[in-house]
């Protein structure tokens, strides 16, 4: 009874096969369908090695959302050189809330404002990335995968200009970072630069060259807009400004992942004048503002069953397809020597 049982069953399974074997003695190989055969198998493989490569591609995955984080401080990171002597100049912040920070975290370096050979192939290396990222931004794809470092070498020791670097923490609201004559003071209504203690105005040299410039916590893989930015001041009394949007962001790659700030920057420059009507103070301002929104850049690649599914399509897909055309061709070209034939042997009337 359970033999029968097992019959039974084993004839219902072999009922339901969708893929019967033909007898040898039924199939006839041919040249034609070699050739075919060849020719499909060389696709398959072309198109799979091509397929694994877009397999191992990742890409980037930008999305938005409200930053819902407004009590942090925020770090400013700053490596400036100026063309002015470090005990003439100052640099501090004053956010909105009229609230001056204290730039400790500062350092004042004596240097010398021209380059070495070696700092300025860095720094035309840097300049051409930006002019490439202006135009290229799927470039910045790439820099974010790489986790490209962009510290410039150390710069020799000088009287001639001052390099301020280091960082300083500021409260997560709209400020002004600036860089003016004469040390800041604190005040009652915000603060003051004792520019009265500097010599005349005709030695001001607001020339100025940003080797970084950045928010949040440094991280490779991020080149700031400001990097590499050299200005030359055509007069003593000089102002430039930098209207800055700063936009948190999270950034999530297979090499770094962490939370930082990008930023979007407009600049101004003017001659201080005020007989035309030019007012202002000469020095380096840079007004920055924090977006509500923030940024989230997650590195992502396919994942493997999306990868076997395409791998299963391109082989029965070309299986398929080649089988169909040579069948169709095989048949047109029976017709026609069939054809052929008949007119051959058709008896004169």
């Amino acid at each position: 009874m359970r033999r029968l049982t097992k019959k039974k069953a084993l004839t219902l399974v072999k009922e339901l096969d969708a893929f019967p074997k033909v007898p040898e003695s039924y199939v006839e190989s041919t040249a034609s369908g070699g050739t075919v055969s060849l020719i499909a198998f060389t696709f398959m493989a072309v198109l799979a090695f091509l397929e694994f490569f877009v397999y191992r591609h990742t890409w980037m995955k930008y999305e938005y959302e409200v930053d819902r984080d407004f009590s942090s401080k925020l770090r400013i990171n700053v490596d400036i050189t100026v063309a002015m002597r470090c005990q003439y100049i100052g640099a501090d912040v004053l956010d909105l809330a009229e609230t001056m920070v204290a730039s400790d975290g500062l350092q004042y370096e004596p240097v010398n404002f021209e380059l070495p050979p070696q700092q300025r192939i860095w720094h035309m290396t840097l300049l051409h990335i930006q002019e490439r990222l202006r135009v290229e931004h799927a470039l910045q794809d790439v820099i974010f995968k790489a986790a490209i470092k962009g510290a410039p070498p150390d710069s020799t020791a000088s009287l001639s200009a001052c390099r301020i670097h280091g960082h300083l923490y500021v409260n997560k609201v709209a400020g002004n970072f600036h860089i003016t004559v004469g040390k800041s003071i604190p005040h009652p209504r915000g603060h003051a630069h004792l520019a009265a203690l500097v010599q005349q105005m005709e030695t001001y040299n607001f020339s100025h060259r940003i080797d970084h410039l950045s928010f949040g916590e440094p991280l490779p893989g991020i080149i700031s807009p400001l990097d590499g930015t050299e200005k030359i001041a055509t007069d003593s009394n000089h102002m430039f400004q930098y209207f800055i949007t700063i936009v948190p962001t999270k950034l999530n790659t297979y090499k770094v992942s962490a939370e930082t700030h990008q930023y979007s920057v407009t600049e101004r420059e003017r001659v201080i004048n005020h007989a035309a009507g030019s007012h202002g103070v000469s020095g380096i301002f840079m007004k920055y503002d924090i977006s509500s929104l923030m940024v989230k850049v997650t590195e992502q690649h396919m994942p493997l069953w999306q990868f076997l599914v395409r791998l299963c399509g391109i082989i029965g897909g070309i299986f398929s397809t080649t089988g169909m055309i040579h069948g169709l061709v095989g048949f047109l070209v029976d017709v026609v020597c069939c054809r052929f034939q008949m007119g051959i042997y058709k008896p004169v009337s």
